[in-house]
């Protein structure tokens, strides 16, 4: 099995490079993990005091449940990913079945921030995109498909999302073996992560 790690700050295009990697395999050779599946369960909490959550740091994050269900696909083991809400701010009673692949991929701006779940990558990619291009991509995404408001929004990049993404998401470039500058014409760099799938599968 081949784990990818694809992290980048919010907005940076992960999930763009994720399909275009996915285009070139068949179905039954690859699944994507996404780490906000695995958002700390916040149901003790009202829903005031979750939408005051940091999410956009480490501890956000159920990092021990992510490294057993790799550790499990690794095994040859099917693992039930959480399924998570962001209207709730929290998972669901949900899960999403995730059998083992040849190739595994975990995307999500904090995943190499994590020196567990790092060493189970057998590639890591960095994702980058300008901070302007990346904060109109989440406040579309935001109000579009999660259901915040401009002011939420703005607060949060405000407070959070910005000096959380200096603090621990660009730091994190430095552990990756190939950071890929997303735009339109970017094809060569994708075209090579495709290349190493493809030579390690072989």
């Amino acid at each position: 099995m081949l784990i990818i790690g694809i992290a980048g700050g919010t907005g940076s295009g992960k999930t763009t490079v994720v399909r275009q990697i996915m285009d070139e395999m068949k179905n039954e050779e690859v699944d994507v993990i996404s780490q906000d599946s695995y958002y700390q369960d916040t149901s003790h909490l009202s829903m005031g005091e979750r939408k005051k959550i940091n999410f956009d740091h480490p501890k956000s994050i159920d990092f021990d449940l992510l490294v057993a269900h790799l550790k499990e696909l690794k095994a040859g083991n099917s693992i039930e990913e959480p399924v998570y809400s962001f209207q709730e701010h929290n998972r669901t009673k949900e899960t999403r079945t995730i059998h083992p692949r040849k190739v595994i991929i975990v995307e999500g701006i904090l995943i190499l921030t994590h020196t567990d779940i790092r060493e189970m990558f057998d590639i890591k990619i960095f994702v980058h995109a300008d901070s302007d291009e990346r904060m109109i991509r989440r406040l579309k995404r935001d109000i579009n498909e999660r259901g915040r408001d401009l002011n939420e929004v703005l607060w949060r990049y405000q407070t959070t999302l910005k000096p959380m993404h200096q603090q621990f998401i660009e730091p994190t470039k430095e552990f990756a073996d190939i950071i890929i500058p997303t735009n339109r014409h970017n094809t060569v760099a994708v075209d090579i992560v495709q290349t190493i799938i493809k030579d390690r599968l072989a």
